[in-house]
C-alpha cells in the first residue's frame, strides 16, 4: 500500500488518529490531552520513528495537512494540528465537543 493510501486509510477508518513519535515531547502532550477523554482502545496512535515507512507517511501528511512535523492529531479525518494545538483546543472546551461531534466519546 502506497503511503497516501495507508494514511488516507487511518484517518477515513478511524474516529481519532494520531501520529506520532515515541520521543517528541510535543507528541507526548497531544496523546496525553486526548488519553484524558479516551482510553487507549478508541485511539489510532501510529509512532512514525518505530515503522519502516515512517518518512515517506510523513511526507504524505506534510502534502496533506501543509506541516511535517509530528503530532499531526486527526478528528474525525479532520487535521487540528499538532500538540499545543490539541492542548489549546482542550482548554477551551472544543475538543471533548468535537470528539463527542464524531462520535468518539
Amino acid at each position: 500500500m502506497s503511503p497516501k493510501d495507508t494514511v488516507d486509510q487511518l484517518i477515513n477508518n478511524n474516529k481519532v488518529v494520531i501520529f506520532s513519535k515515541t520521543y517528541c515531547p510535543y507528541c507526548t502532550k497531544a496523546k496525553k490531552v486526548i488519553g484524558k477523554y479516551l482510553s487507549g482502545a478508541k485511539v489510532v496512535i501510529v509512532e512514525l520513528d518505530q515503522r519502516p515507512d515512517g518518512g515517506a507517511l510523513q511526507d504524505y501528511l506534510g502534502q496533506l495537512t501543509g506541516a511535517r512535523s509530528v503530532p499531526r492529531v486527526f478528528i474525525g479525518a479532520q487535521c487540528i494540528g499538532g500538540g499545543d494545538d490539541t492542548a489549546m483546543l482542550d482548554s477551551s472546551g472544543k475538543l471533548e465537543v468535537m470528539l463527542k461531534s464524531v462520535g468518539a466519546l
